[in-house]
């Protein structure tokens, strides 16, 4: 299976399945010297687990990483890091049944048609467990970029309708919120919405919007590799989000050029100074970072594993009604942001050390 690496400098390799061994990832072209040790890991890894939430699948892992190579002394040692965590409740057997007929909503029908073979139990490589190593990955890319100045923020902004007020966001507030919202009122109000679904055998969908701030300006490439399509890319490859936008996105629209464009201004007329009035552009000009916050957002699907019956076809292609059984997500949103923050995170790290090259003067600077 091709599409498991992502990155050019800083590359990562994902690998695993839902009900296999474990899963995990290497992370290759991560600077030496960069302070890591699983405890570290783990407080991103625990955001992400299953059964962390009273919101999330009753599925119960640990995700325990272990840390196998490229870190000495608690530090990077500059050769690959892999990381793994082992699958230690799985219950393949609720998965029979779905070897016969296509699940609504899953890729069941579409890793048939591309492989003509599939792993059914969870989903395999298209189940959520997936992000396990995107996550582990993800938290060196966070902890390198920390040591930079760099900060990466995801949260919940919605839930269905319900909608938090992002207009002043505090990192404690989200961590305190039980579905990662910087609004304890509209979590409240979530929940009572997720508990009708739940008692309906439903599910839904929401949005997850991230900040990274500290991010200097000049950061992406000015055409293929664009900061902001790069994003896009990475948050997109997530299972789940169908949809992405960055600044105003999809507003900017309907706006007039003189609403949507950010004018630049300066303290004092200096040069180091300059800053912009409003950040339509989320941050980003002309695929390049722009000095300001970068934001963006992903909308997520409704969990596609829901307890009402569902009109699909068999594998033979006889039409049935089916209802599909397991240990499900009412909501994937919660543990989605941890994931989100963890690509852009990569994302980010990557560019920046692609920068490096960008100008004589900085290459002078390091070996000069």
């Amino acid at each position: 299976m091709a599409g498991s690496v992502y990155g050019d400098l800083f590359k990562i390799s994902t690998f695993g399945e839902s009900h296999g061994g474990g899963l995990g990832v290497v992370v290759d072209g991560c600077p030496a010297g960069i302070p890591i040790d699983e405890a570290v890991i783990m407080e991103y890894m625990n955001r992400r687990r299953p059964g962390g939430i009273r919101y999330s699948t009753p599925r119960n892992e640990a995700d325990s990483i272990r840390i196998l190579s490229g870190v000495f002394e608690g530090k990077t040692t500059g050769t690959p890091v892999m990381l793994f965590a082992g699958n230690t409740d799985r219950r393949s057997k609720d998965y029979s049944d779905i070897a016969t007929y296509y699940r609504p909503g899953h890729a069941d029908y579409t890793y048939d048609a591309k492989y003509g073979f599939r792993d059914y139990r969870g989903g395999g490589r298209s189940s959520g467990r997936e992000t396990l190593g995107r996550v582990a990955a993800g938290a060196v890319a966070l902890t390198f970029l920390k040591e930079l100045g760099i900060d990466v923020l995801a949260y919940t902004k919605s839930i269905g309708h319900v909608t938090a007020d992002t207009s002043s966001v505090d990192r404690e507030a989200v961590m305190k919120s039980s579905l990662y919202m910087p609004d304890l009122k509209a979590t409240e109000e979530a929940e009572r919405y997720l508990d009708e679904l739940i008692a309906a055998n439903d599910s839904a969908g929401g949005v997850v919007e991230c900040v990274i701030k500290g991010l200097p300006a000049g950061i992406g490439e000015p055409v293929f590799g664009k900061l902001d399509a790069r994003l896009a890319e990475a948050v997109m490859s997530i299972g789940a989000v169908k949809g992405f936008e960055i600044g105003a996105g999809f507003a900017a629209a309907g706006m007039r050029g003189s609403e949507n464009n950010d004018s630049f201004i300066s303290d004092d007329g200096i040069a180091q100074t300059i800053h912009k009035k409003t950040n339509n552009s989320g941050g980003i000009l002309g695929g390049i970072s722009d000095g300001s916050d970068v934001v963006f957002r992903a909308a997520f699907k409704p969990t596609p594993s829901i307890g009402c019956e569902q009109d699909t076809v068999t594998t033979d292609g006889e039409n049935v009604k089916k209802t599909v059984i397991g240990r499900h997500d009412p909501v994937i949103v919660p543990r989605a942001v941890v994931v989100v923050e963890a690509m852009a995170g990569i994302v980010v790290a990557d560019l920046i050390l692609k920068n490096m090259a960008s100008k004589l003067s900085d290459i002078k600077k390091i070996y000069r």
